[in-house]
C-alpha cells in the first residue's frame, strides 16, 4: 500500500482470514483510534465499490441478523516488523451512492473486542466466594473463541464469605468488569496481539514503566522526525485525594492524604505541580485500610497529569509505528518538556502513499528526570 509499509486486512464472521486482493484494492483509507482507560479503541474503513461488488453484501449483512459478529483485524508491516493495529468487530456500516461516474463508497466502522462484551446482560449471575480478579478471569474465559487472552492482576480485595454476602453480576460483562476495575483502582482495556486476530485483555493497575519508544524530535535539523508537537501545562485538573479510614472502636473516620509519589507510576517529570484541589473520598470509609489506600492511589494517578502534549508524525520518517499505552522520549521541545512522556492515545491515518499518526501525551511534571533519551 505504501512503499516500505504493507497493510494486511483480515475479516470474517468467526476467525478472521486474509481478505482477497479485490477487497484490499477497494480499500481507500483506514483510520484507527488507539485509546487508554475507558475509551474504546475503534476503526473506520472506507472502500470504493461498484454496484456488483461482493463487499455490498458481506459488510452490510454484518450489521444484521445474518452475521451478528463480523470481525476485522488490521496488521501493518514496516521494515519487516509486523505490528497488530487493531482486532475488533464491525458495529456500523454506511453506503454512499456514487455520482457523476464516481464509484460508491462503503464505510465500515467498528470497535475493539470490548464491543463483544456488551452484547448480553448477565445481571444476577452469582459469584460465590470469588474475589474480583477471579470474577474477571471467569467472565473473560467465555470469550476465548474470539482470541482474547486474559491478563488479570490480582487486587488486594480477598474473597467474600458466602455467609456475609454474595457478589452478583451487574449489567453487561464490559460494564461489570469496568466497575470492578474502578473499585480496585485498576484499568481495563484490549491490546491487539501477540498473533493476528488475538488480543490481550488487561485488568490491572495503570502502569507507566517499561521500554521507552524512540524519541520524538523537533527543531533539531535533520534528526527532526515529528511534523507537529506542542505542550500545555495546566495544574488546575490535579488533585490531592484524601481517603477516610474508619476506626472500628469509635466509628470515627480518619482522614489520610495520599502523597504525590505513586508506587506503580514513577514520576516522569522532575518538578510536579502543587495540586490546587483536594478530593475527599468519603466512600472509602467502608473499606479496609489497604483497599482505601489503593483507591486513593488510583484517584491520584488519574488526577496528577499537569503536562499534556499533542502532535503528528509521518511513520516512514519516524521509522516505526508509535503505540499508545507506552512511554516515549521527547527532544528539542525545551528543557521544561523534554524527557519521557506517556502516550495516552494514537490515531492512525492510512491512505495510499501516506501513513501518519496523531497522538496525545501526558506526564505529571516539568523538566526531565534523566539527562537523555534514546533516539
Amino acid at each position: 500500500m505504501i512503499k516500505g509499509i504493507d497493510l494486511t486486512v483480515l475479516f470474517g464472521p468467526g476467525i478472521p482470514v486474509p481478505a482477497p486482493a479485490s477487497v484490499v484494492e477497494a480499500l481507500q483509507s483506514v483510520s484507527i483510534e488507539e485509546n487508554t482507560g475507558e475509551t474504546q479503541s475503534g476503526f473506520d474503513l472506507t472502500f470504493s465499490v461498484e454496484k456488483d461488488s461482493p463487499l455490498n453484501t458481506i459488510f452490510l449483512l454484518s450489521g444484521g441478523a445474518a452475521l451478528p459478529i463480523m470481525r476485522v483485524a488490521l496488521i501493518a508491516t514496516i521494515n519487516g516488523r509486523a505490528t497488530p493495529l487493531i482486532n475488533g468487530v464491525v458495529t456500523r456500516t454506511q453506503m454512499s451512492p456514487g455520482s457523476a461516474g464516481s464509484p460508491a463508497q462503503l464505510r465500515v466502522q467498528g470497535k475493539d473486542l470490548t464491543a463483544a462484551l456488551t452484547i448480553a446482560d448477565f445481571s444476577g449471575l452469582p459469584y460465590a466466594a470469588m474475589p474480583p480478579f477471579a470474577r474477571v478471569g471467569l467472565i473473560l474465559a467465555k470469550y476465548a473463541w474470539l482470541g482474547i487472552i486474559p491478563q488479570v492482576i490480582p487486587s488486594l480485595e480477598g474473597p467474600p464469605l458466602p455467609t456475609d454476602r454474595m457478589p452478583r453480576h451487574q449489567d453487561t460483562d464490559l460494564a461489570y468488569i469496568r466497575m470492578l476495575a474502578r473499585e480496585a483502582g485498576y484499568t481495563f482495556f484490549m491490546k491487539p496481539g501477540p498473533a493476528p486476530a488475538t488480543s490481550f485483555a488487561y485488568w490491572g493497575p495503570d502502569i507507566r514503566v517499561g521500554e521507552v519508544q524512540p524519541a520524538l524530535t523537533v527543531e533539531s535539523g535533520s534528526p527532526t522526525n515529528a511534523e507537529e508537537l506542542s505542550f500545555t501545562f495546566n495544574k488546575d485538573s490535579t488533585e490531592i485525594p484524601i481517603v477516610f479510614i474508619q476506626n472500628p472502636q469509635t466509628r470515627a473516620p480518619i482522614p489520610i492524604p495520599i502523597p504525590g509519589t505513586i508506587p506503580f507510576m514513577p514520576p516522569l517529570g522532575l518538578v510536579p505541580p502543587l495540586p490546587p484541589n483536594i478530593a475527599r473520598l468519603r466512600d472509602t470509609a467502608r473499606l479496609d485500610p489497604m483497599q482505601a489506600l489503593v483507591r486513593g492511589f488510583a484517584h491520584a494517578a488519574q488526577h496528577s497529569d499537569a503536562v499534556s502534549g499533542s502532535g503528528r508524525i509521518d511513520v516512514l520518517r519516524y521509522g516505526r509505528i508509535l503505540r499508545a499505552r507506552a512511554l516515549i522520549g521527547v527532544r528539542g521541545a525545551g528543557a521544561a518538556f523534554d524527557g519521557v512522556h506517556y502516550v495516552d492515545s494514537v490515531t492512525h491515518e492510512i491512505r495510499r502513499g501516506n501513513y501518519t499518526q496523531s497522538f496525545t501525551l501526558k506526564r505529571n511534571g516539568l523538566l526531565p528526570t534523566q539527562a537523555s533519551v534514546s533516539a
